[in-house]
């Protein structure tokens, strides 16, 4: 009993030492941030597997390992237009209710701690792009644009990856 209170004491610290922390990345001019605690790993580029008959921005899917990852473009999901691939651009493999997803990005750039005082609620623009965005964090003189990354796929999108995967 003793060991199972320790995981969850260490569990409950790791929670606290990711909390106001993000992972932020560029999609063209534009900062985004995704929660430390969504993130499993950020890998390079790897050959995309084309499936029939899913949405655009979902590209594919990759061999990970042995492992079969969805990939997302997240330029294609915001609806901005396409650019070739370069060596900046990266995969960002992260966990979308259970399930293991690869974001594609034009550009990882670091972890930053925002604290929740430095978080401001996102203005009432529309409903398109207050269904991705959590927050915008203030730092310095800058804005980082806090996705909700369990929102970035819908339901049926969920569907169509289980199908595949």
């Amino acid at each position: 009993m003793s060991n199972l209170n320790e995981d969850i004491t260490d569990l409950n610290e790791q929670e606290d030492t990711q909390k106001g922390r993000y992972l932020t990345f560029q999609i063209g001019n534009e900062t985004y941030g995704l929660g430390i605690s969504f993130v499993k790993e950020i890998i390079g580029m790897h050959p995309i597997t084309e499936v029939p008959e899913i949405p655009e921005y979902l590209k594919g899917i990759i061999n990970l390992r042995g492992k079969i990852i969805p990939v997302m473009d997240v330029r294609l999901r915001f609806r901005k237009q396409p650019i070739d691939y370069n060596d900046r651009t990266c995969i960002i493999v992260v966990d979308i209710n259970g399930v293991p997803v690869g974001l594609i990005v034009d550009k990882v750039e670091e972890v930053i701690s925002i604290p929740d005082e430095d978080i401001a609620i996102p203005p009432e623009v529309s409903t398109y792009t207050n269904r991705y965005i959590k927050g915008i964090g203030k730092v310095g003189n800058e804005v980082k644009l806090l996705l909700e990354c369990d929102r970035l796929l819908n339901d049926q999108d969920m569907n169509d990856l289980s199908n595949i995967i």
